[in-house]
């Protein structure tokens, strides 16, 4: 056969390179995308994709580590100064990877813990059905106050001290507005209980002191992806401050508990992200909310509008007035325009709906980072209401939007580029 299976590899290429094409023609506004600059890049694409480093730098199981020993190290040294910890654990290999760390780190089956429902906007990891019921914990959920967008501070005081749990957990997926770690963390150490908070939406925001500070407020431990608004490579880390003989817990969780070797050439990543994060994460992190808070102006039924709309890179608008299949008809109908974005149920939606939510989740980190500024969500929300409420062909918007994009080609916020010259 000529060319072999040279031809699945050509394939590959090709829908490599049309992808890349074609999301730099787009609007991405997926709240769990981020896009990383060209050192990053240099790094994720290194030879230390092909090394193992099982166990801790200059205590591994393998020999050959030297250099990756070096940028490990220099990589805690970074996340601990960036966020204040006492250490960071580099080696989950993503969110979801380092909740399974502390879950087995500090749990054991039976134990009861407090978590956010997905439809109040809690991670899948932390439900019954994920990490946290395979671990064979047992899951009770927050209470939540719709009008407040929030865990009900009252009612979840009364529920940590009626269930005792072993660990509460803080933080999530659909995460416009704080969650009240102050009010009830003291409750929690009351009844003996760790305090967990996921930042992997709001890594990045917290690194750029735009959003809550969590192991200021009383958390125990901080899991998080690195690829939201903390613009890295796909991955996950674990911070902790003041945490004691528990440390040695995590150490065994995370190896050889739920990982072998850690991804390197991702930790790489990490570490030059951290980097551009204490260089330039306030300024970042301060866009991104005044972008969120600019998009959320213009026009549609944005919720928390008497909450100013958001506090974080996130834009939730209820569109079931729109169409009776909502968020399932208007997400499709946008990515046609160019505009990529997700649907989501809301806290009112029953179940049942996942497939036609009354919802969209935004996000604006990307757009962010390559240098949209205010001006520019204002011009987004309009492609948006051309085609939801305007009705206009989907595909005319589209060229519209791959022509508005041109100008946006540059990772700003990066030793690469620096700083947009708009700001």
């Amino acid at each position: 056969m000529e060319n072999g299976y040279k031809t699945y590899r050509d394939k590959v290429i090709e829908y490599l390179e049309a992808h890349e094409k074609w999301r730099s023609s787009t609007i991405n506004l997926i709240a769990s995308e981020n896009v990383t600059s060209p050192s990053v890049n240099r790094a994720v694409s290194s030879g230390f994709m092909h090394k193992y480093a099982e166990g801790w730098p200059r205590q591994r199981y393998y020999q050959g580590c030297k250099y990756v020993d070096e940028v490990e190290l220099i990589g805690v040294d970074l996340f601990c100064k960036l966020f204040g910890s006492d250490f960071a654990d580099l080696r989950p290999i993503s969110g979801t990877n380092a909740n399974q760390a502390v879950f087995f780190g500090l749990t054991q089956p039976g134990d009861k813990a407090i978590v956010l429902h997905t439809s109040h906007g809690g991670h899948i990891s932390h439900m019954p059905f994920g990490a946290a019921g395979m671990r064979g914990l047992e899951v009770h959920t927050w209470p939540f106050d719709n009008e407040e967008f929030n865990i009900d501070v009252d009612k979840a005081a009364q529920l940590i001290r009626e269930l005792e749990p072993r660990i509460v957990v803080f933080g999530g997926s659909l995460f416009p507005f704080p969650h009240p770690v102050k009010e009830l963390a003291p409750v929690a150490k009351e009844v003996g209980a760790y305090v967990m908070y996921d930042a992997a939406h709001v890594l990045g925001l917290i690194a750029g002191k735009q959003f809550q500070d969590p192991l200021r407020e009383g958390v125990d431990v901080m899991t998080a992806s690195t690829h939201k608004t903390f613009p890295g490579p796909q991955g996950g880390i674990i911070l902790y401050k003041n945490f004691g003989d528990d440390v040695a817990k995590l150490q065994w969780a995370i190896f050889p508990g739920v990982l072998s070797n850690h991804h390197l050439h991702h930790m790489a990543g990490k570490v030059i992200t951290a980097a551009e994060m204490l260089e330039f994460g306030e300024k970042y992190a301060a866009q991104i909310v005044k972008n969120a808070e600019a998009l959320a102006e213009e026009g549609f039924k944005v919720i928390g509008e008497d909450k100013g709309y958001t506090e974080s890179h996130q834009v939730i608008v209820d569109v079931s007035d729109l169409h009776e299949a909502a968020g399932g008809w208007a997400a499709p109908l946008l990515e046609e325009a160019g505009i990529i974005l997700n649907k989501n149920l809301l806290p009112w939606d029953p179940l049942e709906k996942v497939n036609t939510p009354s919802g969209l989740r935004i996000g604006v980190q990307e757009m962010t980072r390559v240098g949209m500024l205010e001006d520019n969500m204002k011009d987004i929300a309009v492609f948006m209401r051309r085609v939801l409420i305007d009705k206009e062909d989907p595909k005319k918007v589209e060229k519209e939007v791959a022509e508005y994009r041109k100008e946006y080609q540059k990772v700003y916020y990066s030793f690469d580029h620096g700083l947009p010259m708009k700001e």
